[in-house]
C-alpha cells in the first residue's frame, strides 16, 4: 500500500514560527512533525509514500530527498496554485495503484493512530473511502461526523457552530481511499474532501464509513497546540519511538550533552546534541531544547521549548514560550508565557518580553526595554475576535485604542480599496474614543470613512443599506456591563457579518496582514448629514400613515435615555401619536443597566401606563433601539414571548398567507395560528444573523425571536425596535384592536427555560452523548438538539457560542410540566457533564499547556 501525505501547509497561524519553513517541518521535540508522520507509516509497513507539496517545498525535499535516510522511497508532486485537500492528492493519483487502496494522512497533525487497523476496518466493509474519527473537546474548528452503528457515515458537517455540533467526533484527514474516488475528481482544479468530496458521496448514498480510533491526535494548528504536541510526546501521551537516550528520570538526549553539577534538571525533558546547561541553571519540563543550545549561569526555563543554536544568558528567564532558531537571550532579560520569539532575534540584557508577545525573524530589542505587543506589526493575539455581540473585551484592557486601530485595518483591507464604511456609536465616552481609533485604522487601509456621530443601530443599519456603502460599525457600551465594550460590525446589507466574513477578518488581524494605503490612496473621514432624513423617508413610505392617524393613539414612550430620543419622537409627530415621555434626555451613563435597574424601569413603565388616562400602551426601546418592551392599556407588563406571539397573530391577520420567522426555541402556536388563518412559519437558528437572513427571503412578513427583537423586512431586514413600534401601532389600527384584546384572543402555551453551566472540554462530548440517548426519538438538529415528545409537547438543548452554558426550553400541554421536562433533561445533561456516555471510557488526565493568546 502507497500513502500520499499532504505536506503543503503554510501554517498561518503559527506565525512567525512557519514564515520561514513549511508548517510540517517544525520541530517537535526530536523530529520535524512530518518526520513523526514518515515513522508511523514505517512502523505500519507502508514504505512507499507521495509527498504532496505547496508552500517552500525545497526545503521539504532537501531535507528528506528521496527516503533512503529513512528506509523508505518518497516521491513529491507539487502545486502550483492551490488545489484544496482532495485537489493536491489528486496530483498524485499517476504514481498510485489502480489496484488497490491508499492512504491519506496530514503532514502536519502528530499521532500514532493505529493504520493497519483503519485498513482493516475499511477492507471488511467495503467502504470506498474511511475516515479515521477520534473524539476531541472543542470541535468547532474540525469536520463534525456522525456515524451508524456499523460506521456508516450519516452526517457532516464542517467546523459547526455550537449550535450546530451534534458530537465530539472529528475528521482527523486521515482516509484509506479507493482508487476510484480519485479519479471521480476532475485534475487541476480546486477540490476539498469536506466540502465536495464527502457530501457528494454521502448524496449519492456510496459506501463513506469512519473508523473512531483510539490513540493519540492533535491537529497543529495554533502555537497553543504545538506547545501541547511537545509537552503530550515528553509525557508518553503518545508513542512514536525512544526520544533519545534516557540519561535521567524523565529526562533524553540526543547524543552528547554537558550539564553541570549543580545544575537542576526537572522532566519530563529534552535535550538535543550538544546542548550545554551551565552552573546554577534551572530548566523544569515539560520542556525542549534543541541541539547545540546554551544555556548560561543560572538560566532558568521552564514549560518551554528552545529551538537550536540558542543562547540564554546569565540569569535570563523563559517561562512558557517559544524561541525560533539562533535566538539570543542576552543576561537578565525575562520571556514570558505565550510569547513566541522568532529565528535570530537578539532580547538585550535585562529587557522584558510580556505574555502573548510575538517578535518576528531578526528582531533586535533593546536592553531594559519592556515589549508590551508584537513587534513589527503587534498582535495581542486571541483564538477568536468574534462572539454573541461581535469583538467584544473590557475597556482599555482588552480594547485598548491601539488594538481598534489594528482591528479597523482588519475590516478596511477585505474591502475593496476606496470603499465606504459607516461608523456610529452610542453617547458614553468609552465607545467615543475606540471609535475614533477605529477611524485611524480603516484609512490607512485605503477606505473612506463616513461618520453618524451617535445613532441607533437600527438607523446606522438603513443608512448603511441604502447609501451603497461597503459596511459599517456600530460601537457601543455593553447594556449588561458597563465595564465592556462592544463593536459591532455590518456588511453593505446592514446586516451582522456572516461568520465566513468574520473568519476573513479574523485571518487578517492574526496574520497582521493589513493592506496599507500609499499617500493618496489613503481614505477620507466625513461627517453624514442626512442619516436621520433618510431613515424617516424610508420609515413613514412603509407604514400606513393614514390608518395610524386617524387612531389618534396615546402612548407612554421610555426612551431609556438612549439615542432612540433623538429620532423616535419626530417619527411619531409625523404620525399624529401623542407621546407622554419617559427619560427623553440622551444620557451617556445610562446606556449601561444592570438587571435589577432594567425590571425597575419596566416596573415604571407599567405603572404609568396603568396611571394614565386614555393611554393605547406603553412602549420602551432598549439602549441600541433594536428591543421593544411592551404594556399593554391596562399597564400590564407584556412578556417578550408572548408579545412576539401577539404580533405575528396581528400580522397574519391582516395579511393572510404571509409568512412569519421565528427561531426554533418558540412555541408551537406559532404554527396554530399560521394555520388559523392560513399563513406560514418558517424557523431559524437561535442568533441574530440566523434571524436577519431568513427575514430577508422571499414573502416573509416578520420574524422575531421572543426576546424584543422583531423584523420587518419591508424596510430592511435588520432588527428595529422602532419600526416595530410603527407597525405594532399600524396593526392595531387597522384591526380596530386594543393590545389586551389580541393577547386574550392568543390560544395557550406553556413555555419553560433553563440553563445548565457546562465545561468548555465537554461541550462536544455532551452534544453526542445526548444525540445517541434520543437517536431513536424524533429530534431535529442544527441548532443544539430538539427532541420531540408529543403533539405541541417537545425539549430543546443548545450550547452557547460563548460561553460552557447549556441553554434548555420546553414546552408541554401546562407550566408544570413544561418545568418538569426542564427538571428532567437537565439533570440528563448535567450527567453527561460529570460522566462520559455508558460505552465510553472515563477520560485520562489532561495536561493543561501555558496560558497562550493564539488566533
Amino acid at each position: 500500500m502507497k500513502a500520499v501525505v499532504m505536506a503543503g501547509g503554510e501554517g498561518s497561524r503559527l506565525r512567525p514560527l512557519t514564515l520561514v519553513r513549511p508548517k510540517p517541518m517544525l520541530p517537535v521535540v526530536n523530529r520535524p512533525v512530518l518526520g513523526h508522520i514518515l515513522y508511523l507509516l514505517k512502523q505500519h509497513g507502508i514504505v512507499d509514500v507521495v509527498i504532496t507539496l505547496q508552500y517552500l517545498a525545497s526545503q521539504i525535499q532537501d531535507y528528506y530527498g528521496d527516503g533512503h535516510s529513512l528506509g523508505i522511497h518518497i516521491e513529491y508532486v507539487t502545486e502550483e496554485a492551490p488545489l484544496g485537500t482532495a485537489g493536491g492528492v489528486k496530483l498524485a493519483h499517476p504514481l498510485l495503484a489502480d489496484d488497490e487502496p491508499f492512504l491519506v494522512i496530514s503532514g502536519d497533525a502528530l499521532t500514532d493512530f493505529d493504520l493497519t487497523a483503519v485498513v482493516r476496518f475499511h477492507r471488511e466493509r467495503q467502504a470506498l473511502l474511511t475516515m479515521a474519527l477520534c473524539r476531541v473537546p472543542d470541535p468547532l474548528d474540525y469536520g463534525v461526523i456522525n456515524i451508524h452503528e456499523d460506521g456508516r457515515v450519516a452526517q457532516f458537517m464542517e467546523k459547526p457552530s455550537w449550535g450546530e455540533v451534534t458530537s465530539d467526533t472529528v475528521n482527523t484527514g486521515i482516509y484509506v481511499v479507493q482508487p476510484s474516488v480519485l479519479a471521480s475528481i476532475a485534475p487541476d482544479t480546486r477540490v476539498d474532501w469536506s466540502q465536495d468530496v464527502f457530501p457528494g458521496m454521502l448524496a449519492r448514498g456510496e459506501a463513506l464509513y469512519g473508523d473512531v480510533v483510539d490513540g493519540y491526535w492533535c491537529d497543529i494548528g495554533t502555537l497553543e497546540e504545538y506547545h501541547r504536541a511537545n509537552a503530550d510526546l515528553l509525557f508518553g501521551k503518545l508513542d512514536l519511538g525512544e526520544l533519545g537516550q534516557r540519561i535521567g528520570a524523565d529526562i533524553w538526549a540526543d547524543g552528547s550533552v554537558e550539564v553541570a553539577p549543580d545544575a537542576q534538571l526537572i522532566g519530563p525533558l529534552y535535550l538535543g546534541e550538544g546542548v550545554k546547561v551551565m552552573s546554577g541553571a534551572v530548566v523544569q519540563g515539560p520542556s525542549v531544547v534543541r541541539d547545540y543550545s546554551i544555556l548560561d549561569t543560572r538560566a532558568r526555563v521552564s514549560r518551554s521549548i528552545i529551538w537550536r543554536n540558542c543562547y540564554i544568558g546569565e540569569n535570563a528567564a523563559i517561562y512558557g514560550a517559544v524561541l525560533g532558531r539562533q535566538c539570543s537571550l542576552k543576561a537578565r532579560a525575562m520571556v514570558f508565557e505565550g510569547a513566541i520569539i522568532g529565528d535570530k532575534t537578539m532580547i538585550g540584557e535585562d529587557a522584558i518580553i510580556q505574555a502573548g508577545v510575538k517578535l518576528w525573524p531578526s528582531k533586535e530589542i533593546e536592553n531594559g526595554a519592556t515589549i508590551n505587543h508584537s513587534i513589527i506589526w503587534g498582535s495581542q493575539g486571541r483564538r477568536a475576535l468574534f462572539g454573541r455581540f461581535g469583538v467584544t473585551g473590557v475597556v482599555n484592557v482588552d480594547l485598548a485604542p491601539d488594538f481598534a486601530t489594528r482591528l479597523g485595518a482588519a475590516f478596511g483591507t477585505i474591502l475593496p480599496m476606496g470603499s465606504t464604511i459607516t461608523i456610529n456609536r452610542d453617547p458614553h465616552r468609552s465607545p467615543r474614543m475606540i471609535k475614533r481609533a477605529l477611524i485611524s485604522g480603516l484609512p490607512s487601509a485605503g477606505n473612506n470613512v463616513l461618520d453618524l456621530g451617535v445613532l441607533p443601530i437600527p438607523v446606522a443599519r438603513y443608512f448603511t443599506r441604502a447609501s451603497n456603502t461597503a459596511g459599517g460599525v456600530h460601537v457601543r457600551l455593553s447594556p449588561y456591563d458597563p465595564r465592556v465594550v462592544d463593536i459591532r460590525f455590518m456588511s453593505k446589507d446592514g446586516l451582522n457579518l456572516t461568520r465566513e466574513q468574520e473568519r476573513a477578518i479574523e485571518r487578517i488581524f492574526f496574520r497582521e496582514d493589513y493592506r496599507r494605503a500609499y499617500l493618496d490612496d489613503i481614505g477620507n473621514i466625513e461627517y453624514a448629514q442626512d442619516a436621520i432624513e433618510i431613515y424617516t423617508r424610508g420609515y413613514l413610505g412603509v407604514l400606513d400613515g393614514p390608518t395610524i392617524r386617524r387612531r389618534k393613539f396615546r402612548i407612554v414612550v421610555d426612551y431609556a435615555h438612549a439615542p432612540a430620543a433623538d429620532v423616535l419622537p419626530e417619527l411619531l409627530r409625523k404620525l399624529d401619536v401623542d407621546v407622554v415621555p419617559l427619560n427623553a434626555r440622551v444620557e451617556a451613563t445610562k446606556v449601561s443597566l444592570s438587571q435589577d435597574e432594567f425590571r425597575a424601569g419596566r416596573a415604571q413603565l407599567a405603572r404609568i401606563t396603568q396611571a394614565l388616562d386614555d393611554i393605547s400602551l406603553g412602549v420602551r426601546l432598549d439602549v441600541g433601539g433594536e428591543k421593544l418592551y411592551v404594556a399593554d392599556e391596562t399597564g400590564t407588563t407584556v412578556p417578550d414571548g408572548l408579545m412576539c406571539v401577539a404580533m405575528a397573530a396581528l400580522v397574519f391577520r391582516a395579511h393572510p398567507g404571509s409568512t412569519v420567522v421565528v427561531t426554533a426555541d418558540q412555541p408551537m402556536v406559532y404554527e396554530d395560528l399560521a394555520k388559523q388563518y392560513g399563513g406560514h412559519v418558517r424557523r431559524c437558528q437561535v442568533d441574530p444573523l440566523a434571524l436577519m437572513q431568513a427575514a430577508a427571503e422571499d414573502h416573509v412578513e416578520m420574524a422575531g425571536d421572543g426576546t424584543g427583537n422583531f423584523i420587518f423586512p419591508v424596510l430592511h431586514p435588520a432588527i428595529d425596535g422602532l419600526l416595530a413600534l410603527g407597525k405594532l401601532l399600524e396593526l392595531l389600527a387597522g384591526q380596530g384592536k386594543q393590545l389586551s384584546e389580541v393577547l386574550a384572543e392568543l390560544p395557550p402555551f406553556y413555555v419553560a427555560t433553563g440553563q445548565i453551566s457546562g465545561q468548555w472540554e465537554t461541550k462536544g462530548r455532551v452534544m453526542r452523548c445526548l444525540l445517541q440517548q434520543f437517536s431513536k426519538m424524533r429530534h431535529e438538529t442544527g441548532d443544539g438538539i430538539k427532541v420531540h415528545l408529543g403533539d405541541h409537547e417537545w425539549v430543546s438543548i443548545r450550547p452557547d457560542n460563548d460561553t460552557t452554558v447549556f441553554y434548555l426550553t420546553a414546552e408541554a400541554g401546562s407550566q408544570h410540566a413544561a418545568q418538569e421536562l426542564i427538571a428532567d433533561y437537565g439533570g440528563i445533561v448535567s450527567s453527561y457533564i460529570q460522566q462520559p456516555c455508558a460505552d465510553e471510557a472515563p477520560p485520562g488526565p489532561v495536561f493543561e499547556p501555558p496560558n497562550f493568546f493564539t488566533e
